[in-house]
């Protein structure tokens, strides 16, 4: 379907965005005091969050006419899920008092790369939306 296929590249390219720039680090500076308000929200963050993961979930279930049915779009829907996963976490960890250690090892390197996982889905994004009908995009 093509309602999927928009969203994801576009809850892809602003999460990528959000998790990328939107932290105000040294390296970032710069850039993050032209960011709108809106992307510092825990609030938006978090709808953001379930938005984009539950998009990646329906990319593998939908597949545009033509394409190769869940391998023809993996990539962004992993990406999705993972970006959507990141961004709920950082809402669930602001609110709660367990411990991290609580989640599994490979969780835990994904929520602290998220710089990467930003990176990833900026990079799936534009891959997406250039090559339609490739396998695995």
């Amino acid at each position: 379907m093509l309602q999927f296929y928009f969203l994801s590249i576009l809850l892809n390219m602003v999460t990528g965005f959000i998790l990328v720039w939107a932290d105000g680090d040294d390296a970032n500076r710069e850039f993050s005091v032209h960011m709108p308000q809106i992307v510092y929200d825990e609030t938006f963050r978090f709808i953001l969050g379930i938005f984009t993961a539950i998009t990646g979930f329906f990319k593998l279930l939908t597949a545009i006419q033509g394409d190769v049915p869940v391998i023809g779009d993996l990539l962004p829907a992993l990406v999705g899920l993972i970006g959507g996963f990141t961004l709920v976490y950082e809402y669930y960890r602001a609110r709660s008092t367990a411990d991290e250690d609580s989640l599994p090892v490979i969780l835990q390197k994904i929520v602290c790369s998220k710089r990467y996982v930003g990176m990833a889905c900026l990079g799936a994004a534009g891959l997406h939306f250039l090559f339609p009908n490739v396998l695995f995009l």
